[in-house]
């Protein structure tokens, strides 16, 4: 996990991965080495942001599949931008699958709240790190209520 030296922001690394080429890869249709992988350094920790947000070369070097288009609420105002799916998101070892929304040509990823309770990762931004939540125990951050 990398830190930035801004107060309060947090930045992580994380690998996102084409979801089909694993199964395929699985399966044996594919040798591993044509996965689509990528790891990308000092990826901001958003929690303004819902999903897994990449830019669209990531995407298109990814060849993910194109789920829709959703409108989103931004700064600027509700645009619409295009939703895509089966990445696999893994970060500080933990792996989820996951749609992402495509950012606009030049933005940075954003990691967004959805991936972050899924995978049990809570941010601490008095520390400007991320805190992984117990898997198991009492304390799980896994909940059926």
């Amino acid at each position: 996990m990398t830190n930035s030296n801004q107060m309060g922001i947090i930045t992580i690394t994380i690998t996102v991965t084409n979801l089909v080429d694993e199964i395929l890869a699985e399966r044996g249709f594919i040798p591993n080495e044509q996965v689509r992988s990528i790891t990308l350094d000092n990826v901001l920790v958003d929690t303004g942001a819902t999903r897994l947000c990449l830019p669209a070369d990531i995407i298109n070097r990814l060849g993910l599949p194109l789920s829709g288009e959703i409108e989103v609420k931004t700064a600027a105002g509700v645009v619409k931008a295009r939703l895509f799916k089966r990445v696999t998101l893994t970060v500080e070892g933990r792996k989820g699958e996951f749609t992402c929304t495509e950012l606009p040509g030049g933005q940075d990823a954003l990691l967004g709240v959805i991936p972050m309770e899924e995978l049990g990762l809570q941010p601490d931004v008095i520390n400007q790190r991320l805190i992984l939540l117990p898997e198991t125990g009492k304390n799980t951050y896994h909940m059926i209520l």
